[in-house]
């Protein structure tokens, strides 16, 4: 299946109460998303879920705990 959208990251900043962040562009499975908190790579499942894999316009990615105050949130498609 090909994704036809050139948009891969969007960027956030933590406020320590914040655990919902959206992303705006399709990806295929949970795991094609790479994020990071404060410049550090996450696992899915122990660090945060994901929704909205397969729907044209993006889903969530939530935090088990939310990203400290000023810490920026990076998320990245990364289909492999």
């Amino acid at each position: 299946m090909t994704i036809s959208t050139t948009t891969n990251k969007i960027s956030f900043t933590g406020n320590n109460s914040t655990t919902v962040f959206a992303y705006n562009f399709k990806i295929l499975a949970d795991a094609d998303l790479q994020v990071y908190e404060a410049g550090v790579l996450k696992s899915l499942s122990t660090h945060y879920t994901v929704s909205g894999a397969g729907d044209a316009g993006g889903g969530n990615v939530t935090f088990g705990s939310a990203p400290a105050s000023s810490a920026s949130v990076v998320i990245v498609r990364n289909m492999v």
